[in-house]
Order: structure tokens, then C-alpha cells, then sequence
């Protein structure tokens, strides 16, 4: 199910049964000359369309400008950089918005600078701004000393559990370090970033352009192909289906 599309009641129903809201993180980012700028964020939206196929799940939104960063590229036309902190605090509103609604099963998923799902300044702001509100959440409505009361005695025993208030939101890749060696590999605009791109939304590929590009980092976009995407697609899946519950 889509947000946008849904009525109150509808939307009310989902939060009460737990379903999951998922929100898409990508970036508008220099992707070379023969993916869109869009990618990152395509690339999310474009393989939970295919989860919500099979899985019950609202996909809200997807936050399009992110932390890029100029580490790939100076200045451009194709290029948004957000502070991270700007972005943090973007995010703790939205979250905010949420928790305080009663929606308990939150996914932030980004897809930037995941590489082994490792933290980078994109990722940690999400955690940043999640951890910020449930601290900020738990107290408003449990009081200070929440977490030291006799009533959190099982604390440990609930930890990643539905009872845990710090699993009511959760940032995950899209692609999880596992699930990327099972894809075959992983890069920025080259040849698995392109092909993954080519197995989701392949009208925003032109591997005709790849001769117009200089960068090494999309020397081997020109061997991606639809093949190689569905397989990253079919990975990608596989991690999501397990890790979003």
C-alpha cells in the first residue's frame, strides 16, 4: 500500500495491526552520464514496489534529497548535497510526527554509502534522528528514569522484540552486507549499481552514454544488464522479506 493513496481508516487499521511504514532514503546524486540522478532513491522504491507485491507493508514517501556529499564528484547541476545535521533534524520531525500517531513499525531504508552495510554520515543521521525521538517519546510519556523503573526489569530479555521501544524504528540497507555478496557485487554507477538500476526502472538507463563517461568508478557500467538486475533484484528481496517483519 502506498501513503499517499491511503484513507484514515485504512491508515489507522495498518498502525493498529503493526504493519510495517517504510520510507524510502536515497539521494539526487551525480550517477555519471548514463543513469539518472535519481538512482539511489529509485533503486529503494523500485524493489519495495516489488516487495509490496507479496508482503503487507505501506510504503511512504521517499525522502529524495540526502547527505551525497562531494566525495563523488565537485559541484553539479545533477548534485544535492543536505547537511547532515540538517538532514537529522529533517528526519526527527517526520519521525516525530509518527511515534507520537502511534505508528510503532518504522523502516528507514537508504540506499547510499551502504557499502557492507557499514555507517556513514547519510546512515548515522537516520539512526540519530530515530534514537533521538524514542529517548525523547519514552520519557515524554513514561516520565524521567523510564528505562531504570522496575517495569523495564525484562528490558534485555525484550531486546529487538516488538517490546522493545528501540526497535520501533529501524534503519536497514536496502541491501544488506550478505545479500550484496549473494548480488555479486556492489558499486556506485558502475556495473552493479547500473544493472540493479536496469532490474527496477531500466527506462532511466542509457547504456549508450557510458562512452561520454571518464570516472573510474563508472569504467564498468557498460557491462551491466537486465539479467544481472533481476538477480539483484531477486537478492535484494530476499534480505528485505526477512528483515522486514
Amino acid at each position: 500500500m502506498q501513503l499517499i493513496d491511503m484513507f484514515y481508516d485504512q491508515i489507522q487499521d495498518a498502525v493498529d495491526r503493526k504493519v510495517p511504514f517504510v520510507i524510502p532514503i536515497g539521494t539526487l546524486e551525480y550517477h555519471a552520464h548514463h543513469a539518472s540522478c535519481g538512482t539511489d532513491t529509485m533503486v529503494v522504491t523500485g524493489c519495495l514496489r516489488e516487495l509490496e507485491k507479496e508482503k503487507e507493508i505501506v510504503v511512504c514517501p521517499p525522502i529524495w534529497y540526502g547527505v551525497a556529499s562531494y566525495a563523488v564528484c565537485e559541484p553539479k547541476p545533477s548534485h544535492f548535497h543536505v547537511n547532515e545535521d540538517t538532514y537529522a533534524a529533517y528526519l526527527y520531525d517526520v519521525l516525530k510526527s509518527m511515534i507520537y500517531a502511534g505508528i510503532k513499525n518504522i523502516y528507514l531504508v537508504p540506499h547510499h554509502q551502504t557499502e557492507n552495510a557499514g555507517l556513514m554520515p547519510m546512515t548515522i543521521a537516520c539512526h540519530k534522528a530515530a534514537k533521538k525521538v524514542t529517548m525523547e517519546y519514552m520519557e515524554d510519556t513514561l516520565g524521567k528514569g523510564w528505562w531504570g523503573s522496575d517495569s523495564y526489569a525484562s528490558y534485555y530479555e525484550n531486546c529487538g522484540t516488538g517490546d522493545d521501544p528501540f526497535s520501533d524504528i529501524k534503519v536497514i540497507p536496502l541491501i544488506g552486507a550478505e545479500a550484496q555478496i549473494k548480488c555479486g557485487g556492489f558499486d556506485h554507477a558502475g556495473k552493479w549499481e547500473t544493472s540493479l538500476m536496469m532490474g527496477t526502472w531500466p527506462e532511466n538507463v542509457d547504456l549508450s552514454r557510458c562512452e561520454q563517461n571518464t570516472e573510474w568508478f563508472a569504467e564498468s557500467a557498460k557491462e551491466a544488464s537486465a539479467e544481472i538486475g533481476v538477480h539483484m533484484v531477486k537478492c535484494t528481496l530476499e534480505w528485505l522479506r526477512e528483515t522486514i517483519v
